[in-house]
């Protein structure tokens, strides 16, 4: 997106439609490059998996969100070449910043959502593309994969009993430290063996398997 807009021929003369579409592109797309990577170290266990715990962890986000608001709208109002530059890479640094910081403050249970929300990202990222090279082809195809990743994200959210709000805006609402009374646990806990799971299988008609169903219940983080 910012090759495209170094190539113009006169970056003030551009349209509405095509400003937004490089600014959306570059924000978006550095977003979610900078969560994707997060996420892959959560999952593969190169990071830590716990979320970060950060006592101004809403405020750093909403400062990131308006540092690359505020660029966006200088942007759009069709700026000198070396201005626009400077706006869209101040954007891209401040949105780079925010996708790593709101994944980084989401704990590693969640990691599967948030994946479905950068997937969403992505197709919104490449549906901003296709309105930047005028290609209804890839318009088309990134708002499928952004529409798409959006209802598998609503659906894994009610499926795990989570705020997709939260997930999305790097667990906004949530309390970012683990102080307080310890939650206390009523009931009476039932046990088992290998034998009787064993002798429950084999008597079973049938048996259904849902993975992730122990953490859902749970609200395991």
């Amino acid at each position: 997106a910012i090759g495209d807009y170094m190539n113009v021929t006169n970056a003030t003369e551009l349209d509405k439609v095509h400003l937004a579409s490089i600014y959306l592109a570059t924000v978006i797309g550095s977003v979610t490059t900078t969560g994707s990577l997060v996420a892959f170290g959560k999952l593969d266990g190169r990071l830590d998996s716990s979320p970060m715990k950060h006592a101004a962890r809403d405020q750093i986000n909403a400062g990131l969100g308006a540092a690359t608001l505020g660029a966006g709208a200088v942007i759009m109002g069709g700026p000198e070449l070396g201005t626009g530059l400077g706006c869209l890479g101040g954007a891209l640094t401040t949105s780079g910043i925010l996708g790593w910081h709101m994944t980084a403050s989401i704990g590693g249970a969640d990691m599967p959502v948030v994946i479905t929300v950068l997937n969403s990202y992505s197709g919104w990222a490449l549906c901003a593309e296709g309105f930047m090279l005028d290609m209804p082809v890839m318009t088309t195809v990134g708002a499928l994969i952004g529409c798409s990743g959006a209802a598998l994200t609503k659906i894994m959210c009610d499926a795990m009993n989570r705020d997709i709000l939260s997930v999305i805006l790097g667990g906004y609402g949530t309390k970012s430290s683990g102080k307080g009374v310890a939650m206390q646990f009523e009931g009476e806990a039932t046990t088992t063996n290998v034998d009787s799971v064993v002798s429950l299988l084999a008597e079973a008609q049938s048996v259904i398997i849902v993975p992730g169903y122990g953490f859902a219940v749970a609200k395991g983080q």
